[in-house]
This record gives C-alpha cells, structure tokens and sequence, in this order.
C-alpha cells in the first residue's frame, strides 16, 4: 500500500517537472524555437486551438520561424494570434501561402526580464511537487491503523527523498534555461 502511495506521487511529480521544462521552452531565447509557438491559442472557428495543431512550424534560420497552416483559410487568424502573443515580441509576414516570423534581437532587459518570468515558473512547478508530496503524505497518514508507524516513517523518508529529487530536476532546467537567456 505504501509502495503504491509512494508511485502515484512520483509519477505525477515526474509529469509536473516534465510540465515545467515544457513550460521553459515557451519562453523565448534569441533563436526561433517551433516549440515558443506550438501552444499559442488561434481562434479557428470560434474555438482556441493550439497553434502546433493548425500548422507545421519550421526553423529555416536562426531568428527566422516559417508557419505553413493545413487550413489556409486560417491564416489571418494565426497571423493575428501571433502578432498579440505575449513574450514573443515578434511580427509575422503573410505572403498568402505561409507566415514568415523574424524574431527581434534580444535586449539584455529583455533577457532579465525573461529570466524573471522563467523562476516564477519554476517556482510555481516546485509548488505543484509540493502539494502532491502533502497530498501524499495524508495518504500515508490515512493508512496508520492498517500498517506499522515504522513503515510509515519509512515511506515519508522515501517521499521526502523523492520530493528532493524532483526539486533539484527542476532546478537544474531552471539553471539551463537561465543560461540559455543569459546567452549573448
């Protein structure tokens, strides 16, 4: 029971560090990531949709991002989408076929700017670990008339364990992230 307790929390927090770094990535650097526009709400048809789930995205250059929308009729509305997107600072091109997106050369307030946005992120991820070792915790707390106070003080060490290390992922892509905005 305990072992069971102990895998539900580390699956999910392994999800909310995977959540977190997917989270990094929307965050721009000074290069043109697919990845910064694949989550941008597009108004298709009444209805926000992603914007990797319209178009494919391709990186040709550096700063460069090329949009080609499977629907074409969506393509006012991507470029729209894009243009109001926070962070991104970009403008979009529309030639009729597909949306050329050149990404502006980063200042270094921008860049401080970005680093501020990427902790608070990974604040907000390693409050998300937090709560499921606390959830954890009460399920643990929930089972000491059926198993030994021993086994459970064992479990809670094992959770703590595995909190710290989900923590310190987390961290780590904090750290990459940081150094990739820094980046000059």
């Amino acid at each position: 029971m305990i072992a069971d307790v102990l895998q539900e929390a580390g699956d999910r927090m392994t999800k909310a560090v995977e959540v977190a770094k997917d989270d990094f990535n929307t965050v721009r650097t000074g290069r043109a990531n697919p990845a910064l526009f694949q989550r941008i709400p597009v108004d298709y048809y009444g209805t926000p949709t992603p914007l990797g789930q319209l178009a494919s995205l391709q990186a040709p250059e550096a700063r460069m991002l090329v949009i080609t929308p499977y629907d074409k009729s969506a393509l006012k509305e991507i470029e729209k989408a894009i243009a109001t997107a926070p962070n991104l600072g970009a403008t979009p091109s529309n030639d009729g076929t597909i949306i050329r997106v050149v990404m502006p050369e980063l200042t270094q307030d921008r860049r401080r700017e970005f680093v501020k946005i990427v902790r608070d992120k990974g604040e907000n991820a390693k409050v998300s670990v937090r709560n499921i070792r606390r959830k954890a915790k009460d399920d643990l707390d929930a089972l000491t008339g059926e198993v030994g106070d021993d086994e459970i003080a064992r479990g809670e060490k094992e959770l703590e364990a595995l909190t710290k290390r989900h923590v310190e992922q987390i961290d780590e892509a904090l750290k990459r992230k940081e150094a990739e905005l820094l980046e000059v």
